[in-house]
């Protein structure tokens, strides 16, 4: 097995890299400490090309691997996770969705501008009652002639006081549990659909999360997504897409720990020496390493799985629950190697620690992942055939990405 990043890759990764640090790293503690969400940033982000990155060219994307798409989510949580949920949401659970599920007028209506970045796209499937039972979801569509009527709400939603398309599942018949959930996409500005902000969140304070109400929102039939009763599939489809944006996220987070903490043990001094010098230190810094070397194996493994076209449910579950964890444990090794600094926000690791913390939640709990993978290895689940894409992979062409 070749395990190196081939030139186009490498391309991405050192492309958003530079991208994240000139507009964003200068800002970020600034924005974080004030909860500010930087729509302009966003439209950047858009234009920079990155958006679209998994999307064929035919589509308005660059037509680029899973890999790649790990390497881009890598580099902008580096940075900050704010920036990583936007590519999540965006590109991972609403246009590979579109990609994948949407007929050829919805692709061109919907799919061509999120991956030119001229609109923003997320995806709401939790509610204030529903998140790992989606079965339980409360949101109800009923059909009324040619269109559909839609009424719930929606709790915890990435950019959802920002998107322009919601890509919603709610049910047609609730007697049927995940049997009768159906996708839909919403865009901003129909009658009866609102949006808000949800304030006083531990973490990712410079990105956006929101809830989403619908009070009678008539939704034409040419915006559900499949047929009635596919929704779950669809969304199962779509998180499989998300964990993997998720897992390289961590990967970055994990990074980024690692970079502050061997930066600081090599200044902090101690007893005359050097706190990096220190055998507790050093084990702190080990299991960093640890845990970034598998995680990143992790994230390759099922991002070349996707390159494929082979159901990938299991590896990027694992992925998602090894390198979440190892994020989180890395960041809070980082904030006692600062010690009382790493109690303020004059260095970033607390930061990192808080933004973590959300990721063993999201995309699946911890605990989830722990029972999906019990399940595959006691033969109590199987995976069956799943229409996914083959990635196409075409030259890079530099010219397209605004970086």
């Amino acid at each position: 097995m070749n395990f190196d990043l081939d030139d186009e890759q490498i391309q991405v990764r050192d492309m958003v890299r530079e991208w994240a640090t000139r507009e964003v790293a200068p800002y970020i503690r600034e924005w974080d400490a004030e909860g500010k969400v930087d729509r302009v940033i966003i439209d950047k982000l858009g234009e920079s090309g990155v958006l679209g990155l998994p999307i064929p060219e035919a589509y308005g994307g660059l037509g680029l691997d899973y890999i790649s798409l790990a390497l881009a989510c890598d580099e902008l949580e580096y940075v900050d996770t704010s920036l990583r949920v936007i590519m999540s949401v965006h590109a991972g659970l609403n246009s590979l969705a579109l990609l994948q599920w949407g007929t050829e007028e919805q692709k061109q209506r919907w799919l061509v501008p999120q991956a030119e970045g001229t609109r923003i796209a997320t995806f709401g499937l939790t509610e204030a009652a529903a998140g790992t039972d989606a079965g339980a979801i409360e949101s109800t569509a009923k059909r009324d002639g040619d269109s559909y009527v839609l009424n719930g709400s929606k709790m915890w939603i990435s950019l959802g006081d920002i998107a322009d398309h919601f890509l919603i599942f709610a049910s047609v018949d609730r007697s049927l549990k995940h049997n009768g959930l159906t996708a839909f996409v919403l865009e901003r500005g129909m009658p009866g659909f609102t949006t808000g902000t949800i304030k006083g969140k531990l973490g990712i304070r410079a990105g956006n999360t929101g809830e989403l109400a619908f009070d009678n929102v008539r939704v034409p039939i040419e915006n559900r997504i499949g047929e009635e009763g596919e929704g779950f599939k669809i969304a199962m489809s779509c998180i499989d897409q998300g964990r993997l944006t998720v897992a390289a996220g961590a990967v970055g987070l994990t990074r980024a720990a690692l970079d502050a903490s061997v930066s600081y043990a090599k200044q902090r001094q101690t007893f005359g020496q050097p706190i990096g010098r220190h055998q507790l230190v050093q084990q702190m810094i080990a299991r960093m390493v640890d845990g970034l070397e598998t995680s990143r194996l992790l994230v390759y493994r099922a991002a070349e799985l996707k390159n494929q076209g082979i159901r990938n449910t299991r590896e990027t579950s694992l992925a998602k629950w090894h390198a979440c964890d190892v994020a989180l444990q890395s960041a809070d090794d980082a904030v006692q190697i600062h010690g009382s600094y790493g109690f303020s926000n004059e260095y970033p690791v607390e930061r990192y620690l808080r933004n973590a913390r959300g990721a063993v939640i999201y995309e699946g709990t911890r605990e989830l992942h722990q029972i999906i993978q019990a399940e595959y290895a006691l033969g109590y689940r199987q995976d069956k055939p799943l229409r996914m894409p083959q990635q196409p992979v075409t030259p890079l062409e530099l010219t397209k990405v605004g970086v």
